[in-house]
């Protein structure tokens, strides 16, 4: 199985038996020698933190949603469920940007400022 980064797959996360939509965020690697996936896991919660962004309205989305960027997770392959959607573009970008603040982390491995400061 290979994933792409913006795909939305659901994950039994066992807590309680909690199903949860989780977006991959890792990049896409055919050679990867192992059967995971970065993702951050989609909440409805938001607490105005630069750790989550927001994610524009889609049909699998029943409200308001969010990546939580500080809730990343090593996914194995074989517990993720679907696609049921995907995300590209700009979003992919903010998605980015969190993780380099989460890491603080820029394109030169410097310490970054805030993305998206409100």
């Amino acid at each position: 199985m290979k994933t792409k980064p913006g795909e939305v797959y659901r994950v039994d996360l066992g807590m309680g038996g909690k199903v949860r939509m989780m977006l991959v965020v890792s990049r896409e690697d055919a050679a990867a020698p192992r059967a995971l996936s970065i993702c951050a896991p989609i909440t409805t919660a938001n607490r105005g933190s630069a750790y989550e962004v927001e994610l524009p309205s889609r049909p699998f989305l029943r409200e308001r949603s969010y990546a939580n960027i500080q809730g990343l997770q090593a996914i194995q392959h074989h517990e993720l469920q679907g696609p049921i959607g995907i995300f590209h573009g700009k979003l992919m970008e903010q998605i980015r940007e969190a993780i380099a603040y989460t890491f603080e982390i820029n394109s030169h491995g410097e310490q970054g400022g805030v993305p998206n400061a409100r």
